[in-house]
């Protein structure tokens, strides 16, 4: 391999060298990241009635989350008076209605509980949501494919649907609380 040639002057072997690997190495370095969405959950064609193990504790869950549509969403939150975040929202929840005390962050809840297939879930599981490496936001489910939750500054908590573009999208599995 021949040395680089400057007008007058000539690199020393051992310098050519390295000026050989950086340039290559610069050449393979990526140019800029590349994000690669997980694969996207397959949602069930049609949403199974599945029996909670204690159907007491999730009508109780079910009616609380749903009497709490409407409260404004509040980063942070999680009474009524104060408002919601997502996660203050679920914790709330189970400890209002069977005195069940939850993690506190949507992280921490995403591994609480028993992981369950989407076709599996029942009133009172929770849906985690995020994105391949980090997971943003939970919220209750209550049947047929809908969820109630907290989702966002300036929103309130509501019921939406599952199959929604943005959460079908972000959608990262189900968690059993009540067993």
């Amino acid at each position: 391999m021949e040395t680089p040639h400057y007008p007058g002057k000539r690199l020393p072997a051992p310098a050519s060298l390295l000026v050989a690997l950086a340039m290559l190495a610069g050449c393979a370095a990526p140019q800029h990241a590349v994000r690669h969405s997980p694969p996207r959950l397959v949602l069930p064609a049609q949403w199974p009635s599945i029996a909670p193990a204690r159907p007491d504790d999730a009508n109780a869950v079910l009616m609380r989350a749903l009497s709490l549509v409407g409260t404004p969403y509040r980063y942070g939150g999680n009474t009524p008076e104060a408002g919601f975040d997502c996660s203050g929202l679920v914790g709330y929840v189970f400890r209002d209605t069977i005195s069940r005390a939850l993690p506190r962050s949507s992280g921490e809840l995403a591994t609480a509980g028993d992981g369950i297939s989407l076709e599996r879930m029942a009133t009172g599981d929770l849906v985690v949501f995020g994105d391949a490496s980090t997971v943003s936001h939970v919220g209750i489910y209550v049947g047929e494919g809908r969820f109630v939750h907290a989702p966002s500054t300036g929103g309130t908590v509501r019921l939406d649907r599952l199959d929604g573009p943005y959460w079908r999208d972000h959608l990262r599995g189900a968690r059993r609380l009540l067993r």
